[in-house]
């Protein structure tokens, strides 16, 4: 079997027939081998008129549905005496199925030759296949590893600085809640990890001014302390203009979840203030999720536990810039309308 060019997506693959005098290109995509009226037509040996009956009465009879074993196909070609020049055009494919229903009207031997092979060749598409799909899996596999280890290193932070068994309960919580994500986006073609039962739009958008109320409140319940929400630099208001940051007109957060698993994410890992940084995170969190009305799910209770908060506050703080991805990720299928 060889790989021989490509004509839009797929592979297109050389058949010779077992008496060595025919040569064809044969395109595979889609589970399937797919050729031309003229492909046809010289695996058959039948002229082209031939073959074009059949075809027609095949769809006029209601063996096969032509919108599905009939597609076209663009292609380029070299054109011009020195072939330095290109001409485009367009081609209609038949599937397998047309193929073999083509051969048993015509009566060719051929036509079994080249179903045997199709057959094996298809066999060989779908080996392949599962071992692409097993390297994602693997890959899936890499992801969890990566977030148990930053489980790891934050049971050693809540060890030494806090030693709350609850704390550690919700951490394991939080990677089963994430395993489980993981096994429901594997429901999408197994490409990666995906958002997902999200919420827009917003009805309620978070500035600078709004999140320093709630920030002055929350240094009042804290006892006021002069370290706790005093901006060191610039970076919270960076923060708050993050997570409605776009490109080319599109929101790179577009729903509710993304914007507020961005703000948990961001306000812990900048350290903008003096002290508080994680609760001052916590703490947005929440408002803007309760604001937008997504705080709670449909039976009243709230859509991430006090205690699963905490654990994962932690665990953004411990985790490296480079997991970014996965504990927003991760963040968003704990808060999503599906949990």
């Amino acid at each position: 079997m060889e790989t021989k060019d490509s004509i839009g997506k797929g592979e297109v693959i050389l058949y010779q027939t077992e008496d060595g005098q025919t040569q064809l290109d044969v395109k595979l995509e889609n589970e399937t081998v797919w050729l031309s009226q003229g492909q046809m037509a010289t695996l058959f040996q039948r002229d082209r008129t031939v073959i074009t009956r059949h075809i027609q009465n095949i769809f006029k009879e209601g063996e096969l549905d032509k919108e599905v074993v009939c597609a076209k196909y663009a292609y380029t070609t070299p054109h011009g005496a020195m072939a330095d020049k290109f001409q485009t055009g367009e081609v209609v494919l038949y599937n397998l199925d047309v193929i073999i229903s083509v051969g048993y009207r015509v009566k060719s031997a051929r036509g079994t030759q080249f179903r045997i092979w199709a057959n094996r060749v298809l066999k060989d598409y779908l080996i392949r296949g599962f071992a692409v799909k097993k390297d994602l899996a693997q890959q899936k596999y890499e992801e969890l590893k990566q977030l148990v280890a930053v489980m790891g290193r934050t049971m050693s932070y809540v060890e030494l600085k806090e030693s709350d068994a609850d704390q550690l309960q919700s951490v394991f919580e939080v990677v089963q809640d994430y395993t489980y994500a993981l096994d429901t986006l594997d429901s999408y073609d197994y490409q990666t990890l995906k958002i997902e039962q999200t919420t827009r739009p917003e009805r309620f958008h978070a500035t600078y001014d709004n999140a320093m109320d709630v920030i002055r409140e929350l240094k009042a319940k804290f006892g006021g302390s002069s370290l706790f929400g005093n901006e060191k630099d610039q970076s919270f208001h960076s923060s708050i203009g993050q997570i409605y940051q776009t490109w080319n007109g599109q929101e790179l957060y577009p729903s509710i979840e993304e914007k507020a698993a961005m703000l948990l994410y961001l306000v812990t890992k900048n350290h903008s203030f003096s002290d508080g940084n994680k609760r001052i995170a916590a703490t947005l969190f929440l408002w803007f999720m309760d604001r937008n009305g997504v705080l709670y799910g449909e039976n009243g209770r709230k859509r991430i536990a006090d205690n699963a908060l905490v654990a994962l506050t932690l665990m953004i703080a411990e985790s490296r810039m480079d997991e970014m991805d996965t504990m927003i990720k991760l963040t968003v299928s704990l808060i999503n309308a599906r949990n």
